[in-house]
């Protein structure tokens, strides 16, 4: 008997056809590769990759494609080929969706690799939506109001530290002539819910007080740590409103951050460890593209050979490492992204990145 030559994988599943394979099975496979990076299933392939034929059911491959268009919401459009090896293969090929797919019936499925290597369709629960429509840049989390919540969950105090940090930074000064009201309509720290202003979760996470943010948004941890060796120095975890956490993680910073002197000529320079704004750049992307719909923490790790932020999430759909200095810059929480540009923490034309890798090099 003939093996097709490779093994399951992400982006490729086999089905057997003896039976033959039931249409929900087709569907279900369809749905879940959509939802995740699109890929190939082959019908007549066992899962250890040896070929036992197409069922006849299943060789009118136009039908197919249309039936499958007709069973998925929004309609799937694949590219079905017959493949003849000893016996025949059908290939289907199934594009990554740019929205949620969902089977007719409603099942949402996507693809995930197990702990033995191979892959499997599991259901896809409502965080997860959340979390796929905000890689796709299409679903503002930041922007929606946080359900049980009132003005009272924002700190005054926040407020406050938001105006200096205006000042401060040289953000927009027209924003500090604005009364509290204005102002928060003006960023979107509120909505208006039934003609209540509400809490968004961009508010929450720039004023909100610190019990209301644990109440509210259990996501939104940050920590920092500081190694020396293998001895650590620091190890501080906390959940702040990302003003807050900022200006701390900044202290700790710069309190570790050396600077060497340095004599080019008749001039004396300073040269940092780490530069700080790129260390300012990579901080505030961490928190501004971070996936607040999934469990996880902003961590700051500096050692002795460098420094480490990571978020939860990963690139946005279209961003890659290949192409992260040349992609047109999008971010995932668009509303936090701008608040934060207009305060005068983030760059304001969406090139942060560019910042970071300047200053990691300039030195």
């Amino acid at each position: 008997m003939k093996n097709i030559g490779f093994n399951e994988d992400m982006k490729n599943e086999f089905k057997s056809d003896r039976g033959p394979l039931p249409d929900t099975d087709i569907i279900d496979a369809v749905v879940a590769f959509a939802n995740t990076e699109g890929g190939n299933l082959y019908l007549g392939v066992e899962n250890n990759g040896d070929i036992t034929g197409l069922h006849k059911s299943h060789r009118d491959i136009t039908r197919l494609g249309a039936f499958i268009a007709n069973k998925t919401v929004p309609a799937v459009s694949v590219r079905t080929e017959i493949i003849d090896y000893e016996l025949p293969v059908l290939k289907i090929e199934v594009p990554k969706s740019r929205s949620v797919i969902a089977s007719s019936e409603g099942k949402i499925q996507r693809r995930r690799i197990k702990i033995d290597g191979t892959p499997e369709n599991i259901p896809m629960y409502p965080y997860e939506i959340s979390s796929r429509l905000s890689s796709l840049s299409l679903f503002d989390f930041s922007a929606q109001p946080v359900p049980d919540a009132d003005y009272n969950d924002l700190d005054p105090v926040e407020r406050e530290r938001l105006r200096n940090i205006i000042r401060s930074y040289r953000g927009d000064q027209a924003l500090l002539e604005l009364n509290d009201e204005d102002l928060d309509k003006t960023l979107r720290i509120v909505t208006n819910v039934n003609g209540i202003p509400t809490p968004t979760f961009c508010g929450l996470l720039l004023i909100g007080r610190k019990e209301s943010i644990l109440k509210h948004m259990p996501t939104a941890e940050a920590a920092i740590q500081i190694f020396s060796g293998t001895n650590i120095k620091v190890n501080d975890s906390f959940y702040s409103p990302i003003l807050a956490a900022f200006e701390k993680i900044t202290e700790y910073f710069n309190a570790e951050n050396r600077f060497e002197e340095m004599e080019i000529g008749l001039f004396r320079i300073s040269i940092p460890d780490i530069e700080p704004r790129a260390f300012r750049e990579s901080l505030v992307n961490a928190f501004c593209h971070r996936d607040y719909s999934v469990l996880g923490r902003v961590l700051i790790q500096i050692k002795d050979e460098g420094m480490t932020v990571s978020n939860p999430g990963g690139f946005i759909d279209g961003i890659t490492a290949d192409n992260l200095l040349e992609a047109e810059p999008h971010g995932r929480n668009p509303v936090l992204a701008d608040a934060l540009k207009r305060i005068g923490l983030a760059e304001r034309t969406g090139r942060g990145i560019d910042r970071i890798y300047e200053g990691s090099l300039l030195y």
